[in-house]
């Protein structure tokens, strides 16, 4: 799972980064001077192909172009989800790709949209999105459809449990190399329900054969035109302070949205 461009490996030293916005200095004629999305590492000038480049449209700022990628994930989870109107929809897990899928839920027209965290401050920024709140203990039942986002064997088990009989839950959570425990006794059969995972390496089943990555891109960039949004960066680092500042964003304990870079 290496990042575009990436120099290095985990733990550290490595160049890493996938969520850079500038304004091209230097090329074709049609895009010098226009601020474009690249999948990227975090440094103050890079060369980059052009097929590389998302335009960023005159509605979204710079500062929240940078939450494209994730916009697509969230995109191509709804994609893989089938999620559609008046559809009962819970998200587990109140970080930025679960906000996004909950903001992109939200929009359907008729959906309950509910955002489950075990963190009550994320009750606010679910508001302004448009969406429910709760606790795991209050967490909804019954839901036609679940996307599954905070990366834990807990949120797994809620997950499921708010899952209605023949549901879809959608496995967005990145676990890297550990390996989580799921609750596959119980309910999950007698439920008949589904779980899939949903990864933006690929586009969408439901989409491939209409849609490439470009086209993705732009839609996804193209859903940041909404002043709400702001509310999911949470910090602003100056350039020059990140080596100060980025371990604090990395701490277990950072209770953060998107710390931004600011060149």
């Amino acid at each position: 799972m290496r990042a575009p461009f990436q120099e290095g490996s985990f733990p550290f030293p490595v160049k890493y980064g996938y969520c850079a916005v500038g304004r091209v200095d230097s090329g074709p004629p049609d895009l010098l001077s226009r601020l474009v999305f690249c999948l990227h590492p975090h440094q103050e000038r890079f060369v980059a192909p052009r097929g590389c480049l998302v335009p960023v449209p005159d509605d979204v700022p710079p500062r929240r172009a940078v939450l494209a990628a994730n916009m697509e994930t969230a995109l191509n989870a709804h994609w893989d989800a089938g999620s559609g109107p008046a559809d009962r929809i819970v998200i587990v897990g109140g970080g930025i790709l679960g906000l996004l899928a909950g903001w992109l839920a939200a929009r359907l027209p008729g959906a309950d949209v509910t955002l489950v965290d075990i963190e009550p401050s994320r009750r606010a920024v679910a508001e302004e999105l448009g969406l429910r709140f709760a606790l795991p203990d209050a967490a909804p039942q019954d839901a036609d459809l679940v996307f599954h986002a905070s990366a834990t064997a807990s949120g797994l088990t809620t997950a499921i449990g708010c899952a209605g009989p023949e549901a879809r839950i959608v496995e967005m959570s990145w676990y890297g190399e550990g390996t989580v425990p799921a609750p596959l006794g119980g309910a999950f059969h007698a439920r008949r329900l589904q779980l899939i995972s949903s990864q933006v390496g690929s586009v969408a089943a439901s989409r491939r054969a209409r849609w490439d990555h470009a086209r993705r891109a732009r839609a996804a960039m193209a859903l940041l035109a909404d002043d709400r949004l702001d509310a999911l960066i949470t910090q602003e680092i100056a350039f020059q302070d990140a080596p100060a500042r980025l371990p604090a964003v990395l701490a277990p304990d950072w209770t953060g949205l998107t710390a931004v870079l600011r060149y």
